[in-house]
């Protein structure tokens, strides 16, 4: 079975709020110093997924993804978790990523591969979680799209069955291959690399990929992103009152009488 799993690049949803910039185009954020992009949480469940289906039923792993040269990055910790091997589009990064041109140089780069039985995809992107990029590729690709996937129950030479999370529970479909699905992070708990993959990840020749190479002539954007804006952090303030309990209160109480609160 060949799977491929689509992987984007974002910015680490875990750095501080007060640390972030907007970049001089007024639609980038700029990297903190010391602190670097990573992977997309619910792609790298993609890829675990992926390595566990490929170690029960056989078959190779291929990760694409679109993005600047950084982007190699990640490829190579995936190919670190266990993936075979990755591909490199050169294309739009960051949180201006129009869905339709990513999902167009994923396409054309999946139909340059060996024939497909799996595309994994996480379910939307960290930074824009706007969750369009997996269902244009499988209207490109002519896939049937399942999203967003809690578990997979079943895989088949021919058929996947799943459990999808809806508004109100969970439904499970049977769906026959090829396929796109996007994984959710109930999935599973992504594996750390091994020592071994490591080195063998750093060993790992990764492709680039130009636009042209993968799609024939202009894509029209479908969104275009204006400016980003988000408020200041505030300065946080704090004011204690000692005393007794008795003391302490009445304290709070003029203080708020004070500002207008009682």
């Amino acid at each position: 079975m060949h799977i491929v799993v689509t992987l984007k690049q974002v910015h680490d949803p875990n750095s501080p709020t007060e640390l972030l910039k907007l970049g001089a185009d007024g639609k980038s954020i700029e990297t903190p110093a010391g602190v670097s992009d990573v992977a997309n949480g619910y792609d790298v469940n993609a890829v675990e997924e992926a390595i566990r289906i490929r170690d029960k039923v056989g078959g190779t792993i291929s990760v694409i993804s679109v993005g600047s040269e950084e982007t190699k990055a990640q490829l190579r910790r995936a190919i670190a978790m266990g993936a075979d091997k990755a591909i490199h589009i050169s294309g739009p990064h960051g949180l201006d990523c129009d869905p339709l041109l990513v999902a167009a140089l994923l396409a054309g780069a999946v139909r340059k591969l060996p024939p497909v039985d799996l595309v994994l995809s996480g379910r939307q992107a960290s930074d824009t979680d706007s969750g369009q990029v997996l269902f244009r590729l499988a209207e490109k690709l002519s896939l049937p799209a399942l999203a967003p996937v809690k578990q997979i129950q079943e895989v088949t030479e021919d058929a996947i069955v799943a459990d999808r999370l809806t508004d109100d529970g969970v439904q499970r479909v049977k769906v026959k291959l090829p396929a796109l699905l996007g994984v959710s992070n109930e999935a599973n708990k992504p594996r750390s690399p091994s020592l071994k993959g490591v080195m063998a990840s750093k060993k790992a020749e990764i492709p680039t990929w130009a636009q042209a190479d993968v799609v024939e002539g202009v894509v029209t954007p479908s969104v275009v992103l204006r400016r980003v804006f988000f408020e200041p952090v505030s300065e946080a303030r704090a004011e204690i009152f000692s005393g007794s309990g008795a003391e302490a209160g009445r304290a709070l109480a003029e203080r708020l009488h004070e500002e207008g609160v009682i």
